[in-house]
């Protein structure tokens, strides 16, 4: 899951864009010697493993192109804007019933997508495609608490220690509005998607209490920042968390008792896909056990298969930031497309983020 989709008229600034993108989608969907067929991937820039795109371009005797993006803003933005010749992207969640809704995504084939059958129970239907008829979760995760164990000796709990100010300047939060306005408002007992304008006016005075305590918002580095010590509490997703873990052994991950979010990235195939069965057969390969195990190992990520998840390191599979304990389940939230509520948020955002 990365920065959400605020669904209103961002896509103009990148209209520039719009040219050089489109052209991936002229021709005959050949190489430049006209022998292979050619993929395109539109994907976020980490997720890819160069290994693993060789190996599917020697199994089916293709070419992978890919282009990448660095939130679900861009991602909709670069499609709005008239780029075509995508054949797979990997929208978050409820992204993917944005795109539903505007009219970009194709039906999956299922007769194509065996290794879909190896989903893990809980992400078999889901908010924002119960049908699977669109989508296919891909990795996913939680949004909590990073710590450093060495100077926070009791594991905190709940979201209210980001509020301490015994930590003041050593606090990092996101840049993203509705994960920060969602770990409030579920420290508040309310919904993490509340469209009521009361309850989001509490929370962002809740939020301008907390603001002198952090050192930064951010999306990006926060893993660096637990590791270098700059840091010694960050809100953040567990991957980034679990990769600083490495760096610095005693990081540590916690959902808050409270609740949090859950989140999924998800494989799609684009309504104006040149290669339509190609990407199903594309979209299969990176759901092999064997393969979503190895991406899940690369990018401490929990695989959406079931099988993946036998197959990865104990060390990465007991690691609460990468595979949350299915016990966690029930207190995590996912997060919806809250329509015309999103003018809430942004002016709550905007309003905190310029005191």
């Amino acid at each position: 899951m990365r920065p959400v989709i605020r669904p209103i008229a961002l896509c103009l600034c990148w209209l520039w864009l719009a040219g050089g993108l489109t052209a991936c989608g002229q021709g005959s969907g050949d190489d430049a010697t006209g022998t292979r067929p050619v993929l395109h991937y539109f994907t976020w820039s980490d997720y890819v493993g160069p290994e693993i795109i060789r190996e599917f371009e020697r199994r089916e005797q293709v070419k992978v192109v890919i282009d990448t993006f660095s939130s679900n803003e861009e991602l909709l933005a670069k499609l709005q804007s008239g780029a075509t010749g995508y054949d797979v992207a990997v929208p978050s969640d409820f992204m993917v019933a944005i795109m539903i809704q505007q009219g970009l995504l194709t039906e999956l084939d299922r007769t194509e997508l065996s290794n879909a059958s190896t989903l893990e129970p809980h992400l078999q239907s889901l908010p924002f495609d119960p049908e699977r008829r669109y989508s296919v979760p891909y990795l996913w995760g939680t949004v909590g608490i990073g710590y450093d164990s060495r100077i926070i000796e009791t594991p905190p709990d709940s979201w209210s220690i980001l509020w301490d100010p015994r930590y003041k300047g050593r606090i990092s939060m996101l840049n993203d509005q509705r994960e920060v306005f969602g770990a409030v408002l579920r420290s508040m007992g309310q919904s993490m998607n509340s469209t009521d304008p009361q309850v989001i006016e509490a929370a962002k005075e809740r939020l301008l209490r907390q603001k002198p305590l952090v050192k930064t918002y951010t999306s990006d580095h926060y893993d660096q920042l637990l590791a270098s010590g700059e840091v010694v509490l960050a809100q953040g997703w567990g991957g980034p968390v679990a990769r600083a873990m490495a760096d610095r052994p005693s990081i540590r991950y916690v959902v808050p008792k409270e609740g949090a979010t859950i989140w999924a990235d998800c494989l799609v195939v684009l309504r104006t896909a040149p290669q339509k069965r190609l990407a199903m057969r594309f979209i299969n390969y990176l759901m092999e056990p064997a393969v979503a195990a190895r991406t899940s190992e690369r990018l401490r990520f929990a695989s959406a298969s079931r099988l993946a998840r036998e197959m990865v390191a104990a060390s990465t599979r007991d690691n609460p930031a990468v595979y949350p304990p299915l016990d966690q389940l029930a207190r995590l939230e996912w997060m919806r497309d809250v329509g015309k509520g999103i003018r809430l948020y942004d002016r709550a955002w905007t309003e905190l983020k310029m005191q």
